[in-house]
């Protein structure tokens, strides 16, 4: 490029359009040190739950360490398992009663990612604590353009009752920017796509958006003078990465568009979003490549995703299961149930290896998404029949940047508080903190040492 770089912060905009770019050769001198020429990511995180609990016999390994095998739930995890971690061992107490009575599943919910208690009401003083993603907010959105995104699968309320006298923002919210500020999640494909490709300062109305799809523009269009003209300046490698990325946004624009087409709706009182497929799991990979996207173009570098609210009644008669999952997880031991409890286990990580593959796939600085990245998968119940919160299924994928060691089962001496583990990832992703929610020190053996 002459000696002239690109910067990180680069955008190709058009008329309502803004679009950031994938990181390119071309910016690397923009990131490097005077004394080596490196391509080295920013630190990213995200942190995925399922709700309702899991058939733990069924996702616990039975060995510790590199020599672990797969349980039936998270086989569909096997071809990346030098990209995981399982972790056991972990807790959270502030999902407990506590001498509050029933509500697992609101305080599994906002106690998840806060290691905090909520506190027990159905009005409009709801108090719980910051959560671990808005602490990284914080620190590592200052570069981005959105400090966090939150997203979704279902939609929720956020006033009213939701479970036993909690307030329904506890059940359908992991993110909380303060004790009494819930974030809540985006279910909308098209919104998040607009989000992130919008202009900011001029957004396509319904009318605007409907003339365009009635000629079969896309977003691209508006940005396709200043995406030629970029394209002549880059070297090969670069034109390829850039025509895979904008590739990669098309589609997603294109799946969206044609499930907007689609009039069908889902039995009550599930609704369709604005954008979204019928289908669950090709929801969950519609939002999961927006959240692919997010990180490469840079747009955020913290993200939560809810792939069903706590308590979902959700039935899943995709893969055979028309019965509520809530229902369903209060077995007594039912075998019948319990398979079909294993059946939606398993569909849910199936998904979410499909996010990490896709995240491996895609090249970023020296490496891969996957590679910068910390996403943490899991849930606020362990045991759905009996309400436990301790011994929690938990996954931990990625690199965190050179700094997790990967591939190996590591078991924690039960009751280890799981804010122990943010604070880790807090302290490696380079945004520290002394203190969250339960907290008492930071966790061990993540990196392979003691």
């Amino acid at each position: 490029m002459n000696g002239k770089h690109l910067s990180r912060r680069m955008l190709l905009r058009g008329v309502g359009a803004a679009l950031g770019l994938p990181f390119l050769d071309a910016m690397t001198p923009a990131f490097a040190a005077p004394s080596k020429s490196t391509g080295k990511s920013p630190s990213r995180m995200a942190f995925v739950y399922v709700p309702n609990g899991i058939i733990m016999q069924d996702w616990t390994p039975a060995s510790e360490g590199a020599e672990f095998e797969f349980k039936r739930v998270m086989t569909p995890m096997a071809p990346l398992r030098k990209k995981v971690m399982v972790l056991t061992g972990l807790m959270q107490n502030g999902g407990r009663a506590l001498g509050d009575g029933p509500g697992d599943h609101a305080r599994a919910a906002s106690s998840f990612l806060t290691g905090a208690h909520p506190k027990k009401t159905a009005g409009a003083d709801i108090k719980i604590g910051i959560s671990v993603d808005q602490v990284a907010a914080q620190r590592l959105g200052k570069a981005t353009k959105f400090a966090s995104m939150e997203l979704g699968l279902e939609d929720g309320r956020l006033v009213g009752s939701c479970d036993s006298g909690y307030s329904c923002a506890y059940s359908n919210n992991l993110s909380w920017r303060s004790e009494n500020s819930p974030m809540p999640p985006e279910i909308n494909p098209r919104l998040v796509f607009e989000r992130l490709f919008g202009s900011g300062d001029e957004v396509e109305d319904a009318p605007a958006r409907a003339r365009r799809l009635q000629y079969e523009k896309s977003v691209l269009d508006s940005v396709l003078e200043e995406t030629k003209s970029l394209q002549t300046s880059l070297g090969s490698t670069d034109r390829r990465k850039l025509d895979e990325y904008l590739y990669s946004v098309r589609e997603i624009e294109k799946r969206i568009e044609t499930n907007e087409r689609d009039s069908r709706q889902m039995a009550p009182p599930m609704l369709k979003p604005e954008g979204a497929p019928l289908d669950y799991g090709q929801h969950a990979r519609l939002m999961y490549d927006l959240m692919t996207v997010a990180f490469q173009m840079d747009a955020t570098r913290v993200l939560t995703f809810m792939m069903g609210r706590e308590g979902s009644g959700r039935a899943y008669r995709e893969i055979g299961v028309p019965d509520a999952h809530h229902g369903l997880t209060h077995h007594r031991g039912n075998e019948e149930w319990i398979e079909k409890i294993r059946k939606i286990n398993t569909y849910h990580v199936e998904q979410f290896a499909y996010f990490i593959d896709k995240l491996s796939k895609t090249p970023d600085g020296d490496g891969t998404l996957l590679d910068s990245s910390m996403i943490i998968y899991g849930s606020g119940i362990a045991d759905g029949n009996r309400h436990t919160h301790h011994d929690l299924p938990v996954l931990l994928a990625g690199g965190g940047n050179g700094t997790l060691k990967s591939g190996r089962h590591v078991k924690y001496a039960s009751e280890t508080p799981m804010a122990n583990l943010f604070l880790s990832m807090l302290d490696l992703a380079g945004a520290p903190t002394e203190m969250l929610g339960d907290s008492k020190g930071k966790l061990n053996h993540l990196s392979g040492l003691a």
